[in-house]
């Protein structure tokens, strides 16, 4: 399972020493984590051996097996923390019949106090990137945290693309192999959807994951104010690790 998420290595799946997983975010942020995209447990761990752990958490990912055996192997060992199954179409590890391509979180609207979505969002069409965005705004807390990672590049830099497309594929059989959208297009569509880009952390190798935090307080951060991606180039063992689905 960690093979298909990404990393396989245990230390990105523990945290023995109990801390923060995200360790600028006030204690509060931890009441009600949403964990979309949770796969088999990677941030889940961590959050159970937090000290203080959050009081409540809920992971939802489209890949049953994960969810299943997150369910039988953490919730026994993490009072108020749960996992369920985001029953929408991914051939590869969700087929069937009249799947809806999205569907509603699981969550009630404004009772997250802290969203989290990482290499998810890396992964999803531009519509469906559109509808999570909506998703996340309408069950964030007044006050609370949306983190999530991201492949960026600047559209101007390409003008044979017209106004309503503003995402790359990088896999013609695979859509959601990976998908790099357009940094003005994130800024926008965040803020239509009712977020604001509060943080942004560029990639530690160029062109790679973006961690970017939004609220839905407005925060007057703009296109310009993205910085620069001037990490160094990636290397093979990079490439390797995007995952061919969510995770």
């Amino acid at each position: 399972m960690r093979e298909v998420v990404g990393p396989t290595d245990t230390a990105a799946f523990d945290n023995p020493g109990g801390e923060p997983v995200f360790p600028d975010l006030p204690a509060e942020a931890y009441e009600s984590v949403f964990d979309f995209g949770c796969g088999c447990g990677r941030l889940a761990r961590q959050l159970i051996q937090q000290q203080p752990r959050p009081e409540r958490y809920l992971g939802i990912d489209l890949h049953p097996g994960m969810i299943e055996w997150c369910s039988e192997s953490l919730v026994p060992h993490a009072p108020g923390f749960e996992f369920r199954h985001h029953d929408v179409l991914y051939p590869e590890w969700n087929p069937g019949e009249g799947k809806p391509e999205v569907a509603p979180f699981p969550a009630g609207d404004g009772t997250s106090t802290l969203v989290i979505a990482y290499s998810v969002f890396t992964h999803l069409t531009q519509a469906h990137a559109e509808y999570y965005l909506k998703e996340v705004a309408r069950i964030l807390a007044p006050g609370g945290t949306f983190e999530a990672t991201w492949f960026l590049f600047e559209k101007q830099l390409f003008p044979m693309m017209q106004d309503f497309q503003n995402a790359l594929y990088i896999n013609d059989l695979n859509p959601a192999n990976a998908v790099i959208f357009d940094r003005a297009w994130l800024v926008e569509t965040a803020g239509e959807s009712g977020l604001a880009i509060a943080a942004v952390t560029p990639p530690s190798v160029r062109g790679y994951h973006w961690r970017i935090r939004m609220t839905l307080e407005p925060t007057g951060f703009g296109v310009d104010d993205l910085p620069e991606d001037e990490a160094p180039v990636s290397t093979e063992g990079t490439r390797a690790a995007v995952s061919p689905g969510l995770s």
